[in-house]
């Protein structure tokens, strides 16, 4: 399976802007012989927490941007934003999965940001996702929950690919690119993680996205630029390393 991170700068709580950007971005994604494209965290908005008009109901703007975009690119699309439901005044960070053929998939972020308040603006999800993509695989995260290794771990057995949607400031890069590469390792398995590039509330982003096959080798490697950063991977590569190198079997 080809995937893609698609990394750009994110104009601020402007969702028609975004979504005429990044319309451009899919298409050449798919031109490339993309089957699986990621966007980075609140691809929408970008990273708002504290505005109310920030937040959607489910199904709402961003949500049915992603279902559209992926029928009309027979493509998989994966993208986070904020969405509410009805028994909670915060929304869910919520990473939607859409699938060419219009089903939809959420992940909830679980672990909020605390540092940066999100945890004051956003509820946190309470359980994991993984969805069978073109024979692979695919468990989802979002940023801060990369800091957590054992949610990884929770799922290194039913993985082939973790997919990791970020807004990860530049001067944390250091800790973005090395956890990155220290998922892939200790679960053995393809790691995408998909970062914005540009300023938005304050804060320069440097872009980075990273894949990393389950050796740990960067496979596909992002710069501070909007780019389309694009890898083929493939569910035989886990199953031939994980026999290779059984550590897995050896976790207490």
């Amino acid at each position: 399976m080809k995937v893609a991170a698609i990394q750009y700068d994110i104009a601020w709580n402007n969702r028609d802007t975004n979504f005429r950007h990044v319309t451009s971005l899919l298409r050449s994604a798919k031109s490339a012989g993309v089957d699986f494209a990621v966007l980075p965290e609140m691809f929408s908005t970008g990273f708002v927490v504290d505005s109310q008009e920030s937040g959607e109901p489910i199904g709402g703007p961003s949500s049915q941007f992603l279902i559209d975009m992926a029928s009309d690119l027979s493509m998989w699309i994966a993208g986070s934003c904020p969405e509410y439901d009805t028994d909670d005044p915060r929304p869910y960070n919520s990473l939607v999965i859409a699938s060419p053929e219009r089903e939809v998939f959420r992940y909830r972020k679980i672990h909020p940001f605390t540092y940066g308040g999100e945890d004051r603006h956003y509820r946190a999800g309470n359980s994991f996702l993984t969805v069978p993509i073109n024979g692979l695989r695919v468990s989802f995260f979002v940023c801060y929950d990369l800091r957590f290794a054992d949610e990884f771990w929770n799922l290194a057995h039913q993985t082939d690919l973790y997919v990791i949607p970020a807004n990860w400031p530049t001067s944390r890069r250091e800790h973005w690119l090395a956890l990155l590469t220290a998922r892939a390792i200790e679960n053995q398995a393809f790691v995408l993680g998909c970062n914005r590039i540009g300023t938005g509330g304050g804060l320069d982003y440097s872009g980075e996205s990273r894949i990393i096959d389950p050796l740990g080798k960067t496979i596909g490697h992002g710069t501070s630029q909007e780019m389309i950063l694009t890898a083929d991977i493939s569910a035989q590569t886990v199953i031939d390393v994980r026999k290779k190198f059984p550590f897995l079997a050896d976790r207490r």
